[in-house]
């Protein structure tokens, strides 16, 4: 009985942390920022999807340092929040299943 308990209790923290993750990976800016050279020259754009197509956004041929290195900054925690969420619907699948048989453990 006292493994169950256990369970339960990893079960309510992890799906307390999935709701943290996907709250955090709302407050990052949409979309990610891209060079595309045309015809030579280099213009940079914010890429997102909307409705399921896929949206370029100009932002002009020069954007400040500070931009450029705040969406590879985003790109990174985006990355590794989505990892952990993945991870996180994995152990509360295995959770979930583990607490759903009727015999006491």
């Amino acid at each position: 009985m006292a493994i169950k308990g256990v369970l339960k209790e990893e079960l309510e923290n992890s799906i307390r942390m999935q709701k943290k993750y996907e709250e955090e990976l709302k407050k990052f800016p949409a979309g990610s920022l891209i060079k595309k050279k045309i015809k030579g020259h280099e213009y940079y754009y914010i890429v997102m999807r909307e409705n399921g197509k896929v949206k370029f956004v100009y932002k002009g041929k020069k954007v400040p340092e500070a931009l450029v290195q705040e969406y590879a900054r985003v790109k990174e925690l985006r990355a590794k929040y989505r990892k952990l969420l993945s991870q996180l619907k994995k152990q509360i699948k295995f959770l979930r299943g583990a607490l759903r048989g009727q015999e006491a453990i």
